[in-house]
């Protein structure tokens, strides 16, 4: 199937890369200044085509080139439901392809969490309700969804759609790369160049407002102030806001900080060095950074917030604390540190979770069923189709 992949905000390198795998596969991006595209640089097989980067003029380069270019796919998948998604829904009303959202976000409600972050951009009430506008719009047009989480299915139906909904939670772990270690952690540590005997505290969130640093930084502050060597290992694009935000704490001793990893061994070598892994949400689809941490046989704390509370479990697989509460977070943090044995057992339970729900080649089989499924949805429903010459 000749596949078309719209991307209005930036996409994962491992969605990118298995779609290639799986599709003959063309990418459509809006710009993304000063940022990435796609997460990583991949040598993946596709055709890559970077549209403006307003939303706006994206979503119009976008409208004209699906009209344009009816015969050079057989199906659509765009990546949220904003402008970008209206452009394909509508074209895909007009040309007759096969159009599915893949949701993995809440988009709306990340936006109203910068009501509670005052250092990135300001939270504008016309902004949000255009964003709750285009939802509604979108829930109208759309054929059909893919969304990673039981959450952003709720999510999609409160927008009032009546369209099918499939929970496929792409892009998957792959649990060969993401598994339990051999070698010793003091070895592990030592080739990373991290410290022998800090409690080390994994946190890869990009820095946002829903992804609520500063509750980390603060309950941080708070096992610092009771005499524990806790440290903070964080590794994302935005990792230098989050060497400030810790400096401005009087934490800049206690972060080791550093570009996002590629999504491979060496990030799963940086989970399994770590004593445990936090997601400190305010909002959250799904959560891939407690999942790839699981099936690394490391423990979890995480916000009981959105798709979360579907992964992680108090107390089988993980600890919880009510988002936004640094004492409670600090409190779990202690428990799990404290208590490595049953930290080791939850986070077994939470393996096996990954692999009977999350594994990589079972999503990725999911969506292409989906996507086939849609396409012979579209066509029995009598909707025009490209001519095939058969």
């Amino acid at each position: 199937m000749r596949l078309r992949f719209i991307v209005e905000s930036g996409t994962d390198v491992r969605l990118v890369e298995e779609l290639a795998r799986r599709f003959e596969l063309q990418v459509d991006a809006r710009r993304i200044e000063g940022g990435h595209e796609i997460s990583q640089p991949t040598d993946a097989p596709f055709r890559l085509s970077i549209g403006p980067p307003s939303p706006a003029a994206f979503g119009r380069w976008l409208l004209r080139s699906l009209l344009r270019e009816r015969t050079a796919c057989d199906a659509v998948m765009v990546q949220g439901y904003g402008i970008a998604a209206l452009a394909a829904n509508l074209a895909g009303w007009w040309t007759g392809h096969p159009t599915v959202m893949l949701i993995c976000s809440p988009t709306e409600a990340y936006y109203a969490c910068r009501r509670l972050d005052s250092t990135g951009r300001p939270f504008r009430a016309a902004e949000w309700h255009g964003l709750r506008v285009l939802a509604r719009l979108n829930a109208r047009c759309g054929q059909r969804y893919v969304v990673l989480s039981a959450y952003l299915a709720d999510v999609v139906r409160r927008h009032g759609t009546r369209r099918p909904i499939d929970v496929v939670p792409v892009y998957g772990v792959d649990t060969a790369t993401f598994r339990p270690g051999d070698e010793p952690r003091t070895a592990l540590r030592a080739r990373l160049g991290l410290p022998a005997s800090a409690a080390l505290v994994f946190f890869s969130s990009r820095v946002a407002p829903e992804k609520d640093p500063d509750t980390l930084l603060e309950a941080l502050a708070q096992l610092r102030a009771a005499g524990r060597d806790v440290r903070v290992l964080h590794r994302s694009g935005g990792h230098a806001e989050f060497v400030r935000r810790a400096a401005a704490a009087g934490l800049s001793d206690a972060i080791i900080a550093g570009d996002a990893v590629a999504p491979g061994a060496e990030l799963a070598d940086h989970y399994r060095a770590s004593d445990v892994c936090v997601q400190a949400s305010r909002e959250e689809g799904l959560g891939f950074s407690v999942l790839e941490a699981l099936a690394c046989g490391t423990p979890v704390v995480a916000a009981a917030v959105g798709g979360l509370h579907e992964t992680v479990r108090d107390p089988q697989t993980g600890w919880t604390y009510p988002s936004g509460n640094a004492g409670a977070l600090a409190h779990a943090l202690e428990d799990a540190l404290d208590h490595p044995d049953e930290g080791r057992r939850r986070a077994l339970r939470g393996r096996a979770l990954v692999i009977r729900s999350y594994e990589r080649n079972l999503v990725f089989d999911r969506l292409a069923d989906v996507l086939l499924r849609q396409r012979g949805a579209t066509a029995g429903a009598g909707v025009p189709q490209r001519a095939t010459g058969k």
